[in-house]
């Protein structure tokens, strides 16, 4: 039995029920015990200065600093920031308000000199404000980056993905996104700063005990614990009909088990859940995080992966179930308060 079909299964004894509202429910012991062991998860991968203050973390940015220039007119990236804004993973503003993403082969194509040109920047950029090696640029969309442990990398990606950037890892590469399109003062600089950000908070606000623990919660995965990423474009390219049959059967069985509306079509590889506000958005995109589904948020919409390869070995299953329970644990949270 595929997925879609045990899904089914399992909804069809429920489908004529009204979802009861939050305010119907009331806190149990096993929602206590929950939230508490999700919160420790989260306390796990934040870094101190969060651990017991993320909740009244507010989502405001400080504004966007201004490029500096050298004698030869190059941008002086480790010279532009004092200090950066809360982690979007704390509860801080997104660093950009819509997705950014890598250019496909064919934008590619059309201008590869200029797509060279921006792989380089970025490299250079990334390289002066994190003193991580670069590898060479290489073909193809993706700006790699050699982190210092797997941890590193698979909690940059958590991250940065949290900042509205898409971002990858193949244990200790980290990959970001480039095009030829990308321009200085926007494109580029969103990837340069939103890995600036984030290694920043990595190297110098967590100690080298987080630092093991996470590569070891990361390295250690399974594929009952796999990181659930969405699908590149080229990956729904080669299946689109099981790519339209996985997006279909997750906007239904997520509208039919939590009551929230879904958007199927704003991204390729993502569904988009509105919620309720921006505080719900950014508590259950957190919590889908430490749950390993990688989740982003853009204003009260959340975003949820999707992807062809969610047919088989339980994919979609896990993360539908995880999202209903999550979306329970916060109607809980919130009768709780």
């Amino acid at each position: 039995m595929s997925d879609i079909e045990q899904l089914d299964t399992e909804m069809s004894p429920l489908k004529s029920l009204i979802l009861p509202s939050p305010n119907d429910m009331s806190i149990t012991l096993e929602n206590v015990l929950a939230l508490e062991a999700l919160e420790a998860r989260l306390r796990a991968i934040l870094p101190e200065q969060y651990r017991h203050s993320y909740e009244e973390v507010m989502p405001v940015s400080m504004g966007s600093a201004g490029l500096k220039y050298d004698a030869d007119g190059r941008v002086t990236w480790d010279q532009i920031w004092g200090s950066f804004c809360d982690l979007a993973m704390a509860g801080g503003p997104p660093h950009r308000g819509t997705l950014l993403q890598p250019a496909t082969a064919e934008a590619i194509s059309q201008n590869p000199n200029a797509h060279l040109r921006v792989m380089e920047e970025i490299r250079r950029g990334i390289s002066l404000v994190t003193r991580l090696p670069m590898q060479p640029a290489a073909s193809g969309s993706w700006v790699r980056m050699q982190c210092r442990s797997t941890g590193m990398a698979g909690w940059l990606v958590r991250a940065i993905v949290m900042e509205n950037i898409l971002a990858r890892h193949e244990a200790e590469t980290l990959f970001l996104p480039a095009g030829p399109d990308f321009r200085l003062a926007k494109e580029i600089k969103n990837v340069i700063t939103a890995t600036a950000k984030t290694c920043h908070y990595w190297t110098d606000h967590m100690s080298a005990e987080q630092h093991e623990s996470i590569d070891a919660m990361i390295a250690n995965s399974s594929i009952e614990s796999e990181l659930i990423e969405p699908a590149l474009p080229s990956e729904v390219d080669a299946d689109p009909d099981g790519y339209r049959s996985i997006v279909d059967a997750m906007t239904r069985e997520i509208t039919a088990r939590t009551g929230r509306a879904c958007f199927a079509n704003r991204y390729v590889g993502w569904i988009g859940v509105d919620c309720p506000s921006v505080r719900s958005a950014i508590w259950m995109m957190r919590a889908m995080t430490v749950e390993n589904v990688l989740a982003r948020r853009e204003d009260t919409v959340l975003f949820l992966p999707a992807h062809p390869r969610f047919a088989s070995q339980g994919r979609m299953t896990r993360l539908v179930h995880t999202f209903e329970r999550i979306h329970s644990l916060h109607a809980a949270k919130k009768f709780e308060q």
